[in-house]
């Protein structure tokens, strides 16, 4: 993760429309914040630019400063609707004055409604149900449960192996480390899992080879055969990408599934709500999974997340058994109920698809004006991601994609840190809702900013 310089730089001013920038940044007055969290938090947390977030509204994060920044970041993929939308904070306004702020999985309508919302939206909604939690991890642990329960008490304990994919990230708890594919993040767990097993993906540049039977061959080497495998776990595009399934293999892994009655989970904690210019971004391949990880911009706000999924493999745990403390938590599932109404209302999904049609060619003539250093980009909708690399390879290289960070941010425009492997992949992710003009305004930034840093090398 990137390391920030915290001196503050005199920069130019910036006021347009949508940006401001009118001090030394990181603001000299926002030290003090640094100093005290860094006395009181793990340095962990100290891996994102240094903008100490006032107030967001739509597409525009502000400081107490004056400052104000276009946000590609939308808060990591949460804020599909954008920041602070009236509809979301009217609807919390109205469940707080009621008020009911915490349930436990007692009943409440609330409740009701959402995971009837979200039923509607899966493939086969007669065919399904839904469990809400809190988090991403929690949501992608529970599918992995619930994919080994199916299958150990269906067809017997030998059926237990799960598969996912390198470079996959799920969550940061056990159980979605395990299923995760960097084996840095994974060193904390020691060894001795062999029920977890991680295959290439086809993403065509970090691994060339997209054909399915690479899959079928990984398998066949590590005396795999498909009778011992409960179940076959991807996020629907990986984030460190974001890098797609060709269709063909998405297609051919389902049929495998299907074949040896696998379950088949798409994780869309990240890629969900309209991301990608789909509700889901499994769509784009024709495939219908049997569960569905959600989280992240299921709300545009508060911490939910879900599992959307076949009644028969959700249904295994009796009364009581299968439960958390804050599932459908009142004030989130208000916040999340608004969301896909806005989703739907304002037809955000479609906008994705529709803005998506120049931006990307757009990103894709800057990456090919530095093909040395950019070394591909890839995306849907309204995400993409361009791998930073060391001149001339397809080695990660950390330093210089901070340094377009960074000069974006001193610009007005706000990114998360580089992420992937080695923190190469600078991520763009602006809300759905942003303003045509103001995306237009953001990439005329961004590729100004990677005319500095990359035309100065």
């Amino acid at each position: 993760m990137a390391e920030y310089n915290l001196t503050p730089v005199s920069v130019p001013v910036v006021k347009t429309k949508y940006r401001t920038i009118q001090t030394a940044i990181p603001v000299p007055e926002s030290l003090p914040y640094f100093e005290k969290l860094r006395r009181s938090e793990p340095r962990s947390m100290s891996g994102q630019p240094p903008v100490v977030w006032d107030h967001a509204l739509g597409a525009i994060v502000s400081d107490k400063w004056g400052n104000r920044w276009i946000d590609w970041s939308s808060g990591v993929l949460v804020t599909n609707v954008g920041h602070g939308h009236p509809r979301i904070v009217k609807a919390l306004q109205e469940a707080i004055s009621r008020p009911l702020l915490a349930t436990y999985v007692f009943p409440h309508e609330g409740r009701a409604e959402l995971t009837d919302l979200l039923r509607q939206l899966a493939p086969k909604p007669d065919e399904t149900t839904v469990f809400l939690l809190s988090t991403g991890s929690e949501a992608t642990e529970n599918c992995i449960k619930l994919a080994k329960t199916y299958a150990m008490e269906k067809h017997g304990p030998a059926k237990s192996v799960f598969v996912s994919f390198n470079n996959a990230f799920h969550g940061r708890t056990m159980g979605a480390q395990l299923a995760g594919g960097m084996p840095k993040a994974k060193k904390w767990l020691g060894t001795g899992y062999p029920d977890f097993v991680q295959v290439p993906f086809p993403d065509g540049y970090k691994n060339p080879d997209v054909s399915f039977d690479l899959f079928l061959r990984t398998l066949a080497e590590r005396n795999l055969p498909p009778e011992r495998i409960a179940g076959v776990m991807s996020e629907s595009y990986q984030g460190v990408g974001p890098d797609f399934f060709p269709v063909d293999y998405a297609r051919k892994l389902e049929a495998y599934c299907r074949e040896h009655d696998i379950v088949l989970i798409m994780d869309e904690v990240q890629s969900g709500f309209g991301r990608t210019g789909k509700m889901f971004c499994f769509e784009h391949y024709g495939i219908t999974p049997d569960l569905i990880a959600c989280g992240k911009g299921i709300s545009s706000s508060l911490p939910l997340s879900a599992v959307i999924g076949r009644s028969d493999i959700m249904g295994w745990y009796p009364p009581g058994s299968m439960t958390s403390t804050h599932s459908a938590s009142p004030l989130a599932v208000t916040a999340a109920i608004a969301n896909l109404h806005v989703l739907a209302d304002e037809k955000l999904v479609e906008r994705a698809a529709r803005l998506g049609e120049w931006f990307m060619p757009e990103l894709h003539r800057i990456q090919r004006k530095y093909p040395d250093v950019l070394g591909c980009c890839t995306g849907r909708g309204l995400v993409a991601g361009i791998q930073v690399v060391q001149p001339g390879t397809r080695s990660p290289n950390p330093d210089l994609a901070t340094r377009i960070n960074v000069a974006c941010m001193q610009k007005g425009l706000l990114m998360f840190a580089p992420v992937g492997v080695g923190g190469e992949c600078v991520k763009i992710s602006p809300p759905l809702s942003i303003e045509e003009d103001a995306l237009r305004e953001s990439l005329a930034v961004f590729e100004e900013a990677v005319d500095e840093v990359c035309g100065a090398r």
